[in-house]
């Protein structure tokens, strides 16, 4: 379905998911295992619940992975284009991008997914070694997601290094207005220089309209034709209304996909047992009813 602005629930963690809301230090049980696949059913019919509300012209997204998320990604396929479907293809968890399975083609294929996704982390003064090597896997998978009819969207963090921070005192607020704009285009200026050519950058939010339309601009270079969004990186909803309103005026930004700070609360309500499953559901789409409105109304 096309669509002039999609707007991604994103529910693709899982290493964090597993350490950091449900406190596991060892590999998940069956049971275990099978409460994070539910609480992720819950996302995504929280997602359901209000994505008829979006107008004409807005899709409604999720993206979610394989392990545990198989039921959703089966849900969404079949849900007659009222979700569009994103899967991610990169192992979770690591600094540097690798593949969640050996056989990666055969997983990126197995749903009838809309998008292909990796995260990857960048920045024009990590290691020059490393960061070829996983600018070649970026062509690599740009060119097997044409040639498969599954287009790419590259997730791309730019973390500072610790001179970078002691640039800005080590106020990380300093570094995302300072200086993370200048690196993330010399990030993406790199990655599309050595074969990378997503549909779609995922970038962290820009406090000006003018930094964000440098990316937007920046995407397009040559004649490309990718579009940007907003990712979330579970900032506060002040970080991420600025973020959303510096982005949406741009035409080549075309939504954002929004994870944890959309449903990290009420998924830690809900394992404490102060709220019940529909509670849950109802704050999780609320939550992204209001940050699809927050974007609309800045677009226009």
């Amino acid at each position: 379905m096309t669509a002039n602005t999609l707007l991604i629930l994103a529910s693709d963690h899982r290493d964090s998911l597993e350490t950091d809301l449900y406190e596991l230090t060892a590999s998940p049980t069956p049971a275990e295992a099978a409460r994070i696949s539910q609480d992720k059913l819950t996302v995504y019919q929280g997602l359901v619940d209000v994505a008829a509300e979006l107008p004409d012209g807005v899709q409604a997204g999720i993206l979610v992975d394989e392990q545990y998320g198989a039921a959703v990604a089966e849900l969404a396929a079949r849900s007659d284009g009222l979700i569009n479907l994103s899967m991610p293809l990169e192992a979770s968890g690591k600094d540097w991008f690798e593949f969640a399975y050996p056989d990666w083609q055969t997983h990126g294929l197995f749903f009838e997914n809309d998008h292909a996704k990796v995260l990857i982390r960048d920045n024009p003064e990590f290691d020059d070694a490393d960061r070829s090597k996983q600018a070649e896997k970026m062509a690599e998978l740009s060119t097997w997601c044409r040639e498969n009819h599954r287009p790419l969207i590259i997730e791309l963090l730019v973390p500072a290094t610790d001179a970078d921070l002691a640039q800005v005192d080590g106020d990380k607020h300093r570094y995302d207005d300072e200086m993370r704009p200048e690196l993330t285009l010399r990030a993406i200026e790199y990655l599309q220089d050595h074969g990378a050519d997503p549909a779609i950058w995922k970038v962290e939010g820009m406090d000006s309209e003018k930094d964000a339309q440098a990316v937007a601009d920046l995407a397009v270079r040559d004649g490309r034709e990718a579009k940007c969004i907003v990712l979330g990186r579970h900032s506060s909803k002040e970080d991420l209304d600025k973020w959303l309103d510096a982005a949406a005026p741009i035409d080549d930004f075309v939504g954002f996909a929004i994870g944890r700070s959309i449903w990290w609360d009420a998924l830690v309500d809900l394992r404490a047992e102060k709220i019940d499953r529909a509670e849950a559901q109802r704050r999780i789409g609320a939550e992204y009813l209001d940050y699809a409105k927050r974007f609309l109304a800045a677009r226009s």
